[in-house]
């Protein structure tokens, strides 16, 4: 009687073992998968992480290459004045490339909204470029330049109801007009003129003026 329980006992613990063992295999699986599948998930954040700093290195190399270079169809405005008034001012480019100005400037940035002429091209008396687009441009092409002037300080991007192309960059004496918000050269003009050497006041702040 003693013999037979004994062998019960040992085939319940034989059996309990084989259990044991079964589960820390399993376990052990279970464990591998989980981590292999947050290391597969972390390797494809490494992989689109670097590869979204690898083209932003060449879209920057790209634009820089380009700026070194005379932009085709950049066109040149010569004897701009830069009085100060509190007037309105009728300017001869849409939109105006310099000028008599309002003595406020426009903060740079983003807006979703025309803004005035007249403290813009103060702005662009201090080296900003002005990026503009018609109000009923694609949402898509309002979308890409948005992401294209990004952080960018010294830019101003707007819609501008009274200009002809869809798109257009300005800079102090300097305007480029586009048909897309991917055309490279707005990169290129926007690397070349940010505080380019056409600025008449080059260091000014285009930050703590109006922003309407």
């Amino acid at each position: 009687m003693n013999k037979k329980r004994a062998q019960q006992n040992s085939d319940r613990q034989a059996r309990l073992a084989a259990i044991q063992a079964q589960q820390r295999a399993s376990e052990r699986k279970r464990s591998a998968l989980i981590f292999g599948g947050i290391g597969a998930v972390i390797l494809a954040i490494i992989i689109a992480v670097t590869l979204v700093i690898v083209n932003q290195v060449q879209a920057n190399n790209a634009a820089r290459e380009a700026a070194a270079k005379p932009i085709e169809g950049v066109a040149t405005f010569e004897d701009l004045g830069r009085e100060h008034t509190e007037e309105e001012v009728t300017y001869e480019q849409s939109p105006p490339v310099g000028g008599d100005h309002s003595p406020i400037w426009l903060n740079c940035g983003v807006y979703t909204e025309p803004v005035p002429d007249t403290n813009a091209v103060h702005s662009l008396e201090h080296g900003a470029v002005w990026i503009s687009y018609q109000p009923g441009l694609d949402s898509a092409e309002i979308a890409a330049l948005t992401d294209l002037v990004g952080t960018r300080s010294y830019v101003v991007l707007s819609p501008h109801p009274d200009q002809e192309s869809p798109i257009a960059a300005s800079a102090w004496g300097l305007q480029l007009e586009v048909d897309s918000a991917d055309d490279p050269r707005l990169a290129a003009f926007m690397e070349k003129y940010i505080q380019g050497e056409q600025t008449p006041e080059p260091g000014a702040s285009c930050s703590g003026g109006i922003t309407p």
